[in-house]
């Protein structure tokens, strides 16, 4: 089963539609999140609509940053919403191939300090809330050491602790990221 999360950067850029379907044919995937869409309401659902998952949770935008979209296969998973907010959606999934059911939480976290402190506790909460096991992934927009960036300015050792806090709060393992073909940074932990 793959899972694609993708920073996508503006879904009405003329590439997006073209970029999404080989991303689709290339990987199948059963679950699709893509980040940071920049648009929302009726027009994200007549673009999610035209990409042929049965399943979708969409957040808009706030202002002209953000935007959040989970899809799913219908004939690979069950999704049920737990909850979604302004950086967050919280699911089940249940693989219908395994009966398999597991956590699942799409990340797009604001560039604000105080707004992912926000998302922080929030993924504390949940890992307080939940014993199924747990994935979550996305753009954190912070990061635990200066090997997982490429550039620009240095990490903020105190803001990279509150980060591995929250991971550690949540039992999180952290998977690294990777840059395959198109997909942007990508970064998943996995309970361990």
């Amino acid at each position: 089963m793959n899972i694609i999360i993708w920073n996508c950067r503006g879904a009405l850029k003329p590439s997006f539609q073209s970029d999404i379907r080989e991303l689709i044919t290339k990987y199948d995937p059963a679950i699709l999140v893509i980040m940071e869409t920049h648009i929302g309401g009726d027009r994200a659902k007549e673009i999610t609509d035209r990409l042929h998952f049965q399943g979708a949770i969409h957040i808009d935008m706030i202002g002209y940053a953000g935007g959040l979209w989970l899809l799913w296969n219908a004939d690979q998973v069950e999704v049920s919403n737990l909850t979604c907010i302004e950086q967050e959606i919280h699911v089940i999934v249940k693989v219908i191939s395994s009966n398999l059911s597991w956590l699942f939480s799409a990340i797009y976290a604001s560039p604000r300090f105080r707004e992912r402190c926000l998302l922080w506790n929030n993924l504390s909460n949940v890992a307080q809330t939940h014993n199924l096991p747990w994935i979550i992934g996305g753009d954190f927009n912070d990061m635990l050491s200066s090997d997982d960036k490429f550039g620009g300015r240095p990490i903020i050792p105190s803001k990279a602790l509150l980060f591995k806090e929250c991971l550690d709060d949540c039992n999180m393992a952290d998977l690294g990221f990777q840059v395959p073909d198109l997909l942007g940074l990508i970064r998943m932990t996995s309970l361990l």
